[in-house]
């Protein structure tokens, strides 16, 4: 018997949230059962790429999706259809822009339609919105995505959330959904003093106190206040190095403030890594300003890996599993982030597998779960 194939629908299978989070579980999925195929929407190839087609998977691509004149998206999305007509279940993870493929899906009568919401925005705020054009061209995106959520309930069958704020705000108060947990592989993040130690040898790091922060260089993630933020500990103590892993579009940006700041020197960029539970055992202090998340599978890692956590009080308190999480507002000045930072050392990390699997953030349960959704729905 041949396994289901879901179509996972995407932008790209690079090293953001929603993708680790497909892929944790596209990993423990019973692949005799179930089979993951993918459709994104960049020509390029992704971090993703090659172990997808090593499990199994088929990568198809579209053209990118324009919210404004959607005709030639889908047009060519019905040209797929028509050629790729046994899928019976749609997962798309575009968030707002989940309302394009699914009119299409609806078109072609695929039964299970699903909407996945990653993320929950923050508002508008026109005084942040008037400072920058980087902060204006972000207001103009987000009061597109407002205006195109409006579509989700029209062309879906299903909703799923990372957590309930990020439901909330895509599908609103009253409609129902499903949380599907950013669940992870929970044993492989553990504390290990030894391998901390052996780590922090190759990296060169000596006594040093490590903040560190995983996420794609992007206006979401803030890593300007961040910057800011670290600055300000080594006015403190210069004993703290900081370490960033990812890549994206404000890289150089980030780079130049580095230098304009004169804290390059103790900024180490390690790019895109696949190895980040190792990382993590690099890791003493996670600080995570981001002006707005879902539910952020990088803090249910870090908190697995017993880091301390420094988080923008805009993410939602359902990722607190343990008591090493903090939140503080992004609207104070970074000194004040410092003295927290600084505040929190010494410490000893601690094993928090217990409150990881406890809070049903372990991937084996949750990726059966999946399973037998996916099953039921496609008999």
């Amino acid at each position: 018997m041949q396994p289901i194939r879901i179509l996972q629908v995407f932008t790209t299978m690079g090293r953001g949230g929603a993708e680790s989070m497909i892929m944790n579980y596209y990993r423990h999925i019973d692949k005799t059962k179930i089979q993951f195929d993918f459709l994104v929407h960049r020509e390029g190839s992704a971090a993703f790429d090659a172990e997808i087609e090593q499990l199994g998977g088929v990568i198809y691509r579209l053209p990118e999706i324009n919210p404004i004149f959607p005709q030639n998206y889908y047009n060519a999305l019905r040209e797929f259809f028509k050629t790729h007509h046994t899928y019976k279940i749609v997962h798309s993870h575009l968030n707002t822009f989940s309302c394009f493929p699914l009119k299409v899906a609806e078109e072609f009568n695929i039964p299970v339609r699903i909407a996945h919401a990653h993320i929950a925005m923050d508002p508008i705020n026109i005084k942040t919105t008037l400072k920058s054009k980087a902060n204006f061209i972000e207001a103009i995106k987000k009061i597109i995505k407002i205006q195109v959520k409006k579509k989700i309930h029209k062309h879906s069958t299903h909703r799923f959330a990372c957590g309930i704020k990020a439901g909330k705000w895509l599908f609103g108060e009253q409609m129902p959904f499903k949380v599907m947990n950013n669940a992870i592989n929970a044993k492989t993040f553990v504390y290990n003093p030894s391998l901390s130690e052996q780590l922090k040898k190759e990296f060169q790091i000596d006594n040093q106190t490590v903040l560190g922060h995983i996420g794609r260089f992007t206006h979401q993630k803030n890593h300007e206040y961040l910057i800011r933020i670290f600055a300000e500990v080594l006015k403190i103590n210069k004993n703290f190095i900081l370490i960033l892993i990812g890549d994206g579009h404000l890289d150089d940006q980030i780079k130049r403030l580095t230098e304009k700041l004169e804290v390059s020197n103790q900024v180490k960029f390690l790019g895109l890594r696949t190895n980040i539970p190792e990382l993590l055992q690099l890791i003493d202090i996670f600080v995570f300003p981001s002006f707005y998340e879902g539910l952020p599978v990088t803090l249910i890692e870090a908190q697995a890996a017993g880091v301390k956590i420094l988080a923008s009080d805009t993410i939602t308190k359902e990722v607190q599993l343990t008591d090493d999480i903090h939140y503080l507002s992004i609207d104070l000045k970074p000194q004040y982030w410092a003295n927290t930072v600084v505040s929190l050392v010494p410490f000893e990390k601690k094993n928090n597998l217990k409150q990881i699997t406890d809070g049903n953030y372990d991937i084996t349960e949750n990726a059966l779960n999946i399973e037998n959704f996916y099953i039921q729905h496609y008999k």
